[in-house]
């Protein structure tokens, strides 16, 4: 006798939980610091892929003081932002092992929208006096990655 779709989905569901929870508990309480080095920025800049946003980063002036993971991931809750710390870290190690790494990285749309919302956070008072329909990088250009400097006049 099988068992139903019902069950079968609860099965999927128990499992799905387990994992991530031993994952959670290993990351928090597995190997000393890991939750803190892999958020550091030269952990991210440790893959030769990531070496050239690593050097624009460390050349891009004010920014060059806050972490990867403060732009790249979503700061607006705890769990949220450890759900994508490991979504984004488990889908970055599966790429670079398995040679799916694109030579020129370009970052997703839910990427954009959540270094969108950082730099709203971090620079509320600034914005609340302009346009904020466009992205910041439309005007801010060289504080992206391939460019880095003061902002890009139009």
């Amino acid at each position: 006798m099988s068992p139903t779709p019902s069950k079968k989905l609860w099965l999927y569901a128990i499992v799905l939980v387990f994992f991530l929870g031993a994952g959670g508990a290993f990351v928090l309480f597995g190997p000393p610091q890991l939750y803190a080095k892999t958020g550091t920025p030269e952990y991210c800049g440790s893959c030769h892929v990531m070496e050239a946003q690593y050097e624009a980063w460390r050349h891009a002036g004010a920014h060059r003081r806050i972490k990867c993971i403060d732009c790249h991931l979503p700061n607006d809750n705890q769990v949220k932002h450890l759900t994508w710390k490991n979504i984004d870290g488990m889908t970055d190690m599966f790429k670079f092992y398995t040679g799916q790494v694109r030579a020129d990285l370009r970052i997703s749309d839910r990427g954009a929208k959540t270094v969108q919302a950082n730099c709203k956070r971090c620079h509320e008072e600034t914005i609340a006096r302009i346009n904020e329909e466009r992205n910041c990088w439309n005007c801010h250009r060289r504080l992206s990655h391939k460019f880095t400097g003061a902002m890009d006049t139009l």
